[in-house]
């Protein structure tokens, strides 16, 4: 395809996009969804195994609606590559590498910077660099600066993904896109890419858009942290948070969206809110206070559980070990915590996940409940749903159809 570039570069290229990180949560439904739309896709990624998959049709994670996509694209409109010459194939090149933070929770400020040099030799003058994953403000800047440095004339442009796992194919189609840029033909072009996905764009000054995405997650969390620490303001007090949240949201809209108690967890949510408070010299009260209401959460319930049980000569089961129902997901997942904390607590702990197959410590759920002498429920899966046990289970998510009182 040909595409005449503001700076004056007629540019030929073999493919339209080309996802960097392709194969992982956020860049495999992204390239299947633009391939599944007509383009011609190449997801890079350094984990051979991942794209030995993909290449083969299989999915290396589980997520709804991929499977028969995959099936459809692979070997035609879409191929997967450890080879970084594949960047230079592509008019698109769009990057899932996020800002990660360190094990102090302070955000790496440079890990884009380095990934767009480490890769600057692929890239080609005439590309549109999409920024894709949550990053620092002020990384949008940063990636320009270091294109200009390396002598590319390349468009960059900071277009934050807004799906959630075990969602992704129908949300990347109709949920609105955030695309920002520092000139209007910057922004068309965005436009275009993400106009064969949906059709309603939403714009902003790069700078807006990297703090929108920190917003979302930030309020998410935050929300969360709101609803755990009433489960335990009524869990202290012998009621069940459950009943009264029922209670609150029957056909009532101002208080539709109180969720119910539970781990919230995963890679974005804490890791986001610290990065915002960060960006504002660490001054986010509510985001440090719902930190310590979610990280606290796993301790909350063992201290509660070794009021009213003699842990150490106890079996504990934890059922369900990814950080949210119906995923296989477990990067950050607060069940670990959990399970670290009770191993220390209790006599012994056996796990159980229906979904998660990178645990060998895992075991059967006929082997979980027939050892265990106490059950808690860590991810709310669906196979847990109405579970019939003949041992206490303790259930804060509420999903067992039991009180949610510890």
């Amino acid at each position: 395809m040909l595409w005449d570039s503001p700076y004056c570069v007629e540019v030929a290229f073999e493919r339209s996009v080309v996802v960097v990180g392709g194969c992982g949560h956020v860049g495999l439904p992204l390239g299947l969804a633009f391939a599944d739309c007509g383009l011609d896709v190449a997801l890079y990624d350094i984990d051979a195994a991942a794209v030995d998959a993909v290449n083969e049709g299989r999915m290396p994670f589980e997520e709804p609606g991929t499977v028969e996509v995959l099936s459809r694209v692979v070997g035609r409109a879409l191929v997967a590559s450890s080879d970084p010459s594949v960047l230079s194939t592509a008019e698109h090149v769009v990057i899932v590498v996020g800002t990660p933070v360190d094990e102090n929770l302070n955000p790496d400020l440079e890990l884009i910077s380095r990934v767009v040099s480490d890769l600057g030799r692929h890239l080609v003058d005439g590309q549109l660099l999409v920024l894709r994953s949550t990053v620092y403000p002020g990384t949008t800047a940063l990636v320009e600066r270091v294109l200009r440095s390396l002598g590319k004339e390349i468009d960059v442009t900071f277009c934050p993904e807004r799906i959630a796992e075990g969602k992704a194919m129908a949300e990347l189609l109709s949920l609105p896109q955030i695309v920002s840029g520092r000139s209007p033909s910057v922004i068309d072009r965005a436009d275009k890419l993400f106009a064969k996905l949906t059709s309603t764009v939403v714009h902003l000054e790069p700078e807006e858009a990297e703090l929108a995405k920190l917003f979302t997650n930030s309020w998410r969390y935050v929300k969360f942290a709101m609803a755990n620490q009433l489960f335990m303001m009524a869990n202290d007090f012998g009621l069940d948070y459950e009943r009264i949240r029922g209670a609150v949201t029957h056909d009532y809209p101002r208080a539709a969206d109180m969720p119910s108690a539970g781990f919230a967890a995963g890679p974005c949510l804490l890791k986001d809110t610290m990065q915002l408070a960060a960006f504002n010299n660490n001054n986010f009260v509510l985001g440090h206070a719902a930190m310590m209401v979610n990280e606290g959460l796993p301790h909350y319930l063992v201290s509660k559980l070794e009021s009213s049980y003699p842990l150490q000569k106890m079996t504990v089961g934890i059922l369900g070990m990814a950080f949210k129902a119906g995923s296989d997901d477990i990067r950050s997942s607060l069940a670990y915590k959990l399970r670290r904390i009770l191993r220390f607590k209790a006599g012994s702990v056996l796990c159980h996940d229906p979904h998660v197959t990178s645990d060998p410590d895992l075991r059967s759920l006929d082997e979980v409940l027939e050892a265990s002498d106490l059950l808690v429920i860590a991810s709310p899966h669906e196979v847990y749903r109405d579970l019939k046990v003949n041992v206490p289970m303790i259930d804060i998510w509420g999903c067992a159809g039991r009180s949610t009182r510890l």
